[in-house]
Formats: structure tokens, sequence, C-alpha cells
């Protein structure tokens, strides 16, 4: 079973650079992965300012390299929090996030491996993010937290993602060999420089 929903582009273009991290899941090392989850986003951030750099130290080159820089860190620390949060606890399978310059743009992908529960209750949450717009569904999302508290599942970091970035969004589900139950959801944004 493949399953495709929003702006998921398959096969991508050749790569001018890259740089993939991944985890290797521990259910007893979790805590661990979680707190380096935004050392991994800075790392990654760092790595792709140095594409926009400019010799001659133009202010507006380095105004958007600072913007690149910080966009790609909560981008990659909102997708690694959600991989790590989610990802099934007695999967073998790598939590892996890789950032590509392409050009007008950086993709991001974000694999990690979750139940047939947690893939239908996400695949809802993307019917609605699709269907919706999503500035009104960002809005309702935060009302909807603001009650309820305990609302662990909103999906307000994808939200913040399309309306703060203007990043499209798509995702890709697939069976994983051998008959595992368990579903490999990769997440993939475009981001447009």
């Amino acid at each position: 079973m493949m399953r495709i929903y929003g702006e998921f582009v398959e096969p991508l273009p050749p790569s001018g650079e890259e740089l993939s991290i991944s985890f290797f899941p521990d259910p007893t090392a979790i805590a661990s992965q979680w707190r380096s989850q935004p050392l991994s986003a800075d790392v990654l951030a760092d790595y792709l300012s140095r594409f926009f750099t400019d010799p001659s130290g133009d202010r507006d080159l380095r105004a958007k390299r600072a913007e690149i820089q910080c966009a790609v860190s909560y981008i990659a620390n909102e997708l690694l929090e959600n991989a790590i949060k989610f990802h099934h606890p007695d999967s073998v399978q790598p939590i892996s996030i890789q950032v590509r310059v392409r050009g007008d743009r950086l993709i991001f992908l974000v694999s990690n491996t979750i139940d047939r529960f947690k893939m239908e209750r996400f695949q809802e949450f993307i019917e609605k993010a699709i269907a919706s717009d999503p500035h009104e569904l960002y809005i309702h999302q935060v009302e909807k937290n603001a009650a309820d508290e305990s609302n662990n599942s909103s999906g307000l970091g994808y939200l913040t993602i399309m309306v703060d970035y203007m990043a499209r969004i798509g995702w890709k589900f697939e069976t994983l060999p051998n008959d595992t139950p368990l579903i490999r959801v990769t997440t993939m944004v475009q981001l447009f420089l």
C-alpha cells in the first residue's frame, strides 16, 4: 500500500546539496532523542546557511541568510518533534530527516514509522488541512488548543509551517516489507526561497 497526500513530489530532481540525519530508535533513549532534536535542527540550519553568503557583505543577503537559517531551524525542529513523538516504539526503522537544496527551494524529507491507528488519525488531519484554508484552520486549532490543553495531536506545527512560511507540504504512507503492521510516513516540506 502506498498513499500520497498534498504536494508530495516524486521523483525528486537531482540534488545540488543535501544533508541527512538518522536516529535509530531505542525506546529507552527516546528522551535523549527528544532533547537532541533542536540541536539537529540547528545543525541543518547552520549547514544550509553557508549556501547563502556574499563576500561583499551585502546587508540584504545577510538578512535573507538569517531568515532562511531561522526558517530551516523552525521547520526541521517541528518535523523532528512530530517524527520522534509519534514514532512506533517497536519499529527498527530509523527516524530520518533530509534537507535538499534545489535552486529556488529547500526540500525537507522526514520519515518515521507509525501504527495503523495513528495513521488513520493523521490522515484525517491531513484531509482536513488539504480541504481547508490553512489560515482559518490555524486559528481554529489555536482556539481548540487553548480550550483543551491535553490536545497533543493538533497539527499546529504543520499549520504554522504552511501559514508562516508559505511552504508546501505533502505526505507519503507506505507499508513496510515483511508483512509488518507498521507504516512508514514521509513528510515533505518545500520551502521556496
